[in-house]
């Protein structure tokens, strides 16, 4: 691949869906992308999607038999490719499966470059990693999670419910904190 065909690096809601379902894997080749993005969330109409990049339509035809790469909206139909591989009925049962679970759904996750708030008045700001391990309701809330803002909610959710150690009454909300979303992973 040359430099201007780099392939962009996947976004939260792509490495969640990853990990959470990993028979769904996100099609490495542009072509397949194009075509599940067609296929699912445009309902097979080239047209609505050309008209939702901002391209010809004869640009998503080239984009589907792979005569053209879709060099300015890769990352995009990247993004879009990760958000159709599951179904609304396959993110629900998976996130049933995951609160089954209870206190400790096995999922754990790295947040990284966590941003803290203010200590009592002090504007003295630390930031460090943080390390989750997830309830079953959080892991659920990740499963149902659709684009990149719900996952990006969950996580911050999960963040200040660690600071607030499980009590409801520890003050902190996911507004509280900041975070880096290209350096977050799953184990």
């Amino acid at each position: 691949m040359s430099a201007d065909q780099e392939r962009p690096e996947p976004g939260m809601n792509q490495r969640v869906k990853q990990f959470l379902f990993p028979s769904r894997q996100t099609p490495s080749r542009n072509t397949t992308q194009a075509e599940h993005v067609r296929d699912r969330k445009y309902g097979g109409n080239i047209k609505a999607m050309a008209a939702s990049y901002g391209v010809a339509p004869r640009t998503v035809y080239r984009w589907l038999d792979g005569s053209r790469h879709p060099v300015k909206h890769a990352e995009r139909l990247q993004r879009e490719a990760a958000e159709v591989q599951t179904t609304p009925r396959g993110r629900e049962r998976r996130a049933r499966e995951l609160e089954q679970r209870g206190a400790v759904s096995g999922v754990r996750a790295r947040v990284g470059r966590t941003t803290s708030f203010n200590i009592r008045g002090s504007d003295a700001v630390r930031t460090r990693d943080i390390y989750l391990t997830l309830s079953g309701e959080q892991a659920a809330e990740l499963a149902r999670a659709e684009n990149e803002d719900e996952v990006r909610q969950a996580v911050a959710k999960a963040v200040a419910d660690y600071f607030n150690s499980g009590s409801p009454f520890g003050g902190w909300s996911a507004q509280d904190f900041d975070f880096d979303p290209h350096d977050f992973d799953l184990t």
